[in-house]
């Protein structure tokens, strides 16, 4: 176990970072709900749906993924970057300190490659607006999130293999711009599908695919019983009327570019087809000599990454840092990956939140300059 990453020993790396939903906490709702089951565990989006998927309760899984639509998806859908709340700053800060410190790190090597990858299961666009607020004060870097165009930017996984460079005025001497492929493996709201391609689009348009407001009250009282930590699952049996047609909600909601947080997939060929290509492309980064991923807020719920990961760890020059928000989570990592050497568990004495990681695991101090 380790309680930081020194720069020094991962910045002539090929340097790739995992980020999970625990990043944006504070600026999104999570998967996370109070209600328990019978064994008095907590339940998530995924676990719920799961146990209604099993035993067949389809109304309840339908008012579940209403709630999820509703309280997750559309506030990352209608989240105005120029409009946020004291806490979303927070978030947004935090995202700004690790992109500053990336590029600090990326800045320092010989030579010119100065690229890294930010794999991330987050569908908000907290990088995005980090990033944003990064160049509007000058900084000379480049987020490539894989999208190409004019007026209308398309998405390729080919376009994440491109670099830029600068020159003098006579072409005395070139340099390469550092560069951070931004990689959604999860879909992402600013994502479109437009037949057979995904359009990228960051204009500020309502995006909502269709209206909630019919439903909310109908809705209310399962979505109170869910957030409830006095709550059992077993109690939502009698909340399982549906006002409206359930099918309707699906083929609207499984047109979104998100993936679905029970199947772990997208549910359009499009969106799956990139999945998969970027996850190929996870695994070729990871499967190079002398790479490094680091993990934050990310709990490998997503067995396709899970087992990806484990393969990965096969090349013995690849080094995995995993940040553990605390002991319960650091003891469900151990027990995935306790089979491998080249694996260390970050810990923290408190919390090992967003704040924490950036001032005191990944940070520019944690350097030879710095010393």
């Amino acid at each position: 176990m380790v309680s930081k990453i020194l720069l020094s020993d991962v910045y002539e790396q090929n340097l790739n970072f995992l980020i999970g939903a625990g990043a944006s906490s504070g600026m999104l709702p999570t998967l996370q709900l109070k209600i328990k089951n019978a064994a008095d565990e907590i339940q998530t989006i995924e676990t719920l749906a799961k146990f209604f998927e099993d035993n067949g309760k389809e109304d309840l899984k339908t008012l579940l993924f209403m709630h999820y639509y509703s309280e997750c998806i559309l506030p990352a859908i209608n989240l105005d970057p120029s409009n946020l709340s004291a806490d979303q700053s927070v978030v947004v800060d935090n995202y700004k300190k690790l992109l500053q410190t990336i590029l600090f790190t990326i800045g320092r090597r010989r030579g010119d490659d100065k690229r890294c990858n930010i794999f991330t299961t987050n569908y908000d666009g907290a990088f995005e607006i980090a990033t944003e607020n990064l160049l509007s004060n000058n900084r000379n870097f480049i987020l490539n999130d894989g999208a190409i165009g004019f007026f209308e930017k398309y998405l390729h996984a080919r376009n994440f293999n491109t670099v830029v460079s600068e020159t003098g005025v006579f072409n005395k001497h070139r340099a390469t711009i550092p560069q951070i492929n931004l990689v959604h493996l999860h879909g992402s709201v600013y994502w479109e599908k437009i037949a057979d391609n995904i359009k990228v689009s960051y204009l500020s348009e309502n995006k909502n695919i269709f209206e909630m407001v019919d439903i909310l009250d109908e809705l209310l009282p399962f979505s109170e019983k869910i957030s409830d930590e006095n709550s059992l699952v077993g109690e939502l049996d009698g909340l399982n009327t549906l006002g409206i047609d359930g099918d309707d909600f699906w083929s609207n909601y499984n047109k979104l570019p998100i993936v679905n947080p029970t199947k772990w997939k997208f549910n359009e060929t499009v969106f799956d087809e990139h999945y998969y290509q970027m996850l190929r492309h996870l695994s070729y980064e990871l499967e190079r000599p002398n790479s490094t991923l680091i993990t934050f807020g990310f709990s490998f719920a997503d067995e396709h990454i899970l087992k990806l990961v484990q393969r990965s760890l096969s090349n013995p020059t690849l080094q995995l840092f995993i940040c553990c928000y605390n002991d319960t989570e650091k003891q469900a990592m151990v027990r995935y990956f306790a089979d491998y050497n080249n694996v260390q568990m970050v810990v923290s004495d408190g919390p090992l939140d967003f704040g924490n990681f950036n001032a005191n695991v990944f940070s520019s101090k944690n350097s030879e300059d710095a010393e």
